[in-house]
């Protein structure tokens, strides 16, 4: 009688065995994982918006998903090794924070699915065959600051009635600055303004730069979206004051740390809409099915003590068009 029952319960103990699998499987958290090109005390805000973005879905990090993060602090050449590690993790989608990450992600996965939180010319760069059908594996949400370039230096221009030069300043490492550049060039052509173009590829540079912008003589410079330049904001604010220049940023994370203007995307509203896509994603969707979007929000924000300082006084029916001022 035992041997026959240890003969039964051996048996339902092998034909369970599969189930017993099953469920283990089931319950593995999909992993997201995370690459940014620059560091995480200076991500901190902007990032906060891809987990607030899931949580409005009703997703709970620990319960439905976990997540990871890489940071090349500033510095494009990491991005493919940090990409290799998080593939690494067999992350079930990638969200980036660029297009050099994009880039990099593209590079070594053609079967993760990419999310670009903000990305500038997919299809010039090669992530996407058009931005209605992408048929890759990156999809996301285009920064749109290459056509906004002509309303950065029209913003620039009203604050100094009658100046014709503008700088612009580029991390000629980035892929997505020869975008920003063209449309920099195109924009200053129509408005029949001189535009001078100058590089900063490393930390170092930045303080040449503004040499050379304030030697050119320029009235207004604009800083082009760089992972580089997100770092160093503080230093680039620095030497916006030292040599009097007149400087629109990006965005608004460039004010918040001592510059004068910035108009552009909200950053953080971008990442929580990039939840909507690992939404999709996760539940069976394509990227190469999901179209690129375009940006939805726009901000203005200004920064008085910046304005101060360089000696600039600002209307008040400028300041009034301000989504917020920075005393």
């Amino acid at each position: 009688m035992r041997r026959r029952q240890f003969i039964v319960l051996f048996a339902a103990a092998v034909a369970w065995r599969p189930f017993i699998a099953l469920a283990q499987t089931s319950t593995k958290r999909p992993l997201i994982a995370v690459l940014i090109g620059a560091s995480q005390a200076t991500s901190q805000r902007f990032l906060s918006g891809l987990p607030h973005g899931l949580q409005e879905l009703g997703y709970v990090e620990g319960r439905d998903y976990e997540i990871e993060y890489r940071y090349a602090e500033g510095d494009l050449t990491r991005l493919p090794a940090l990409v290799d590690e998080l593939i690494q993790r067999k992350p079930s989608v990638i969200v980036v924070g660029n297009t050099p990450a994009a880039v990099a992600a593209k590079r070594a996965t053609a079967s993760i699915p990419i999310i670009a939180a903000t990305t500038g010319g997919p299809v010039s760069a090669g992530l996407a065959a058009s931005e209605a059908r992408p048929q890759g594996n990156v999809t996301g949400i285009i920064s749109g600051l290459g056509s906004l370039v002509g309303k950065q230096l029209e913003l620039g221009f009203e604050l100094i009635p009658g100046a014709k030069r503008a700088g612009v300043l580029v991390n000629a490492g980035n892929v997505a600055g020869i975008v920003f550049r063209q449309g920099a060039e195109a924009a200053a052509q129509a408005m029949a303004a001189n535009l001078i173009s100058v590089e900063a590829r490393t930390p170092a540079d930045i303080d040449s730069a503004f040499q050379t912008l304030a030697r050119e003589r320029v009235n207004i410079v604009i800083v082009v979206p760089d992972p580089m330049f997100a770092n160093e904001r503080r230093r680039i604010a620095e030497r916006a004051i030292a040599t009097r220049l007149l400087v629109v940023y990006p965005f608004r994370e460039h004010v918040e740390d001592g510059g004068l203007l910035s108009y552009g995307i909200d950053l953080r509203e971008n990442f929580r809409r990039a939840a909507a896509y690992v939404d999709k994603i996760l539940k069976g969707a394509k990227p190469a099915d999901l179209p690129i979007e375009q940006p939805t929000k726009f901000e203005l924000v200004i920064n008085l003590k910046a304005a101060k300082a360089i000696g600039l006084t600002i209307p008040e029916a400028f300041l009034v068009r301000a989504d917020e001022v920075i005393e």
